[in-house]
């Protein structure tokens, strides 16, 4: 990761649980939006790392775009409507992607990801990213088998149990 997504690590992972959101999509949004540049701006006058139109800053209630905190907070919220508008489509994540880019509006009136170049490659580079994000990232260790341990009692039962052992 690069340093300025290593600071604000602690940041998006917290603020991405707190919404529920996969802190990796979160990294790879900012990534592709703005490359961790907390005062990047558009030629759209999209602002902060995650590239918030000034109407959907004021949506989310983000007072200044140029504050990472409130930036990614706002971004974050977004993504997680997005997310939830588009849930039960057959592929949430590219549409709600799709809507980041250009808007939930031009989503629903095409029904799907609109036929904009430049939305098409957004989507595809932010989940190449996640994808990318995904792979790299380190697995959690597999739970330790279970032993199984049989016995008799004295009345001739078979008795199973399963032990869990750390």
């Amino acid at each position: 990761m690069a340093p300025a997504a290593v600071s604000l690590d602690p940041y998006v992972r917290q603020t991405a649980e707190r919404y529920q959101v996969d802190p990796l999509l979160v990294h790879s949004v900012i990534q592709i939006e703005s490359n961790y540049n907390p005062l990047a701006i558009s030629p759209k006058g999209a602002r902060g790392l995650m590239q918030l139109m000034p109407a959907t800053a004021r949506r989310f209630a983000v007072r200044n775009s140029f504050n990472p905190a409130e930036n990614i907070d706002g971004g974050v919220r977004y993504l997680k409507y997005l997310l939830a508008l588009f849930e039960n489509q057959r592929s949430p994540e590219r549409l709600a992607l799709a809507a980041y880019n250009a808007g939930e509006g031009a989503v629903l009136r095409h029904g799907g990801i609109p036929p904009f170049r430049e939305t098409t490659a957004y989507v595809d580079q932010v989940l190449n990213q996640w994808a990318a994000k995904r792979a790299a990232a380190p697995r959690p260790a597999p739970p330790a088998s279970p032993r199984i341990v049989q016995f008799f009692d004295s009345r001739g039962v078979l008795h199973i149990q399963t032990l869990y052992e750390p």
